[in-house]
């Protein structure tokens, strides 16, 4: 990883992280050049945050990174925050693990939807 590379991800961190501090999470840094020995990002109770401030995307890598790492740290369900430039932020997760969040939140439908 080149050296512009590595500070556009830590860049993307810190804007993510100061992005969610004004939702009211207390979201902070792993630390720098901590290269996988810290989660990216922690603050948000239940989620790991694999962060990505990339051009090139590649979701089903990087959540196959996030679902590791989430193993490994046990912080909580794999989410992949990442944005390209002058774009919003979006979220990637398994849809299984959405409806574990979503599911807290609302009542689920007491029939399945046609098909």
């Amino acid at each position: 990883m080149g050296a512009k590379s590595t500070r556009k991800g830590a860049d993307g961190e810190r804007e993510l992280a100061a992005l969610l501090r004004e939702y009211g999470y207390p979201v902070e840094r792993g630390g720098s050049l901590s290269f996988g020995e810290v989660p990216d990002l922690t603050g948000l109770p239940g989620v790991h945050i694999e962060c990505k401030r990339v051009e090139q995307l590649r979701p089903y890598s990087w959540l196959e990174q996030a679902d590791r790492d989430a193993v490994c740290f046990g912080d909580g369900l794999p989410a992949v925050f990442f944005r390209r430039s002058r774009s919003p932020w979006l979220v990637v997760m398994k849809l299984e693990d959405w409806l574990k969040i979503y599911r807290t939140q609302s009542e689920p439908r007491k029939t399945a939807p046609s098909e």
